[in-house]
């Protein structure tokens, strides 16, 4: 059975990449660039997992988390954060994030966590 996985973050490129990436794995995939459609998203789809970059503009992904969080609709979801920022991987922890992947990330790597999520 596919497994619903939304991919949100501000770079197209990356979201283009994942997208690919994803097509031979067990996942269906949706995307998104714009943070602030995201939650409204995220209830209308019927989403089981979510990868999301934590530094975007406008809503960061870290208050996507914290608002997914508080949401009792959401708050279940499978979040995997991803990103090259320092401290990246505490920020997104503490925001309430189930797993973490640095970028530049490894595909098999990113393929094993979402799967093993």
């Amino acid at each position: 059975m596919n497994k619903k996985l939304m991919i949100c973050d501000d770079d197209i490129a990356i979201l283009e990449m994942v997208e690919i990436i994803m097509e031979d794995t067990s996942f269906v995939v949706s995307t998104e660039v714009d943070s602030r459609k995201l939650v409204k998203r995220l209830h209308e789809e019927n989403i089981e997992l979510l990868l999301l970059d934590l530094w975007m503009p406008v809503l960061s992904g870290e208050d996507i988390l914290k608002t997914i969080r508080t949401d009792p609709a959401l708050n279940k979801l499978k979040v995997m954060v991803m990103s090259a920022g320092r401290d990246a991987q505490t920020v997104a922890m503490d925001a309430g994030a189930n797993n973490f992947i640095a970028k530049p990330f490894d595909i098999e790597d990113l393929i094993e966590q979402l799967e093993h999520l």
